[in-house]
């Protein structure tokens, strides 16, 4: 198939048998962004339909893209997504947006939820209670990012512990051990996510070596990353990239 045939066989799979409504005002446009979108990037690299689904999501509520965020939200559950992993993929951009925007996009997935009549609210996913989440999520810090760990936390100054500490206990405890989603689905959603919040370059870096922790080896990242592509443009996309290059050298 060439890239046009792509694209709608890949455009189908994704929304049916609709057609975008910018044809009707931009076909232009709606060409080339259909093309490269559904044609190319779709096909590049080594994930299937359901991770560059949940890639997509993290990267429009990151972007606030809400209008978009819906339709890829139905997107998500025609190519068989659960709505738990749908919840708990937007559920983890709130340790890198905040809740405000994150309950935007909960809001936008709600809807479409009732829309087909999903049932809410979903079967709780915690994990922890509050007298283990600090050590439960301490545990799940170790295992992504190593010693560096209580290295960073022996370091922090006095006045600035409680921040390691709602990192072990909120972050990773709270959001990062819950159900739905396993580690390294997580953790490749959130380089996403910092990737596309452009100027976290430190961040993006310490979540590559997260990532190649957790067993994401470098084709996935940068599968992961070129996925993003359209979405957040090219300089947030390249330094994205130096980033993995940086870390996991050819």
């Amino acid at each position: 198939m060439n890239r046009i045939e792509k694209s709608q066989e890949k455009y189908k799979q994704l929304f049916g048998d609709g057609v975008p409504a910018a044809y009707a005002t931009d076909p232009d446009f709606q060409d080339i962004l259909s093309r490269f979108i559904f044609g190319e990037v779709f096909y590049q690299g080594n994930l299937d339909n359901k991770q560059r689904e949940l890639i997509t999501l993290v990267v429009l509520t990151t972007n606030q893209t809400l209008p978009q965020l819906k339709s890829h939200t139905h997107a998500a559950l025609n190519v068989g997504l659960m709505p738990v992993e749908i919840k708990e993929a937007i559920y983890q951009c709130a340790l890198y947006l905040g809740f405000p925007k994150t309950l935007n996009a909960i809001n936008e997935v709600n809807e479409v939820f009732k829309a087909r009549n999903i049932a809410l609210p979903l079967e709780s996913q915690i994990q922890v209670e509050e007298n283990n989440r600090f050590d439960k999520g301490l545990a799940v810090q170790v295992e992504i990012f190593g010693d560096v760990i209580s290295k960073m936390r022996a370091s922090a100054p006095e006045n600035q512990k409680h921040i390691q500490d709602y990192l072990s206990s909120f972050c990773f405890g709270d959001f990062y051990t819950r159900g739905g989603l396993d580690l390294k689905t997580r953790e490749l959603l959130t380089l996403c996510i910092v990737s596309s919040l452009g100027g976290a370059e430190g961040q993006v870096k310490a979540h590559v070596q997260g990532n190649k922790n957790v067993g994401n080896d470098k084709e996935t990242l940068i599968t992961a990353i070129t996925h993003c592509l359209p979405y957040i443009g090219f300089p947030r996309t390249l330094n994205a990239l130096n980033c993995v290059n940086e870390i996991i050298p050819e």
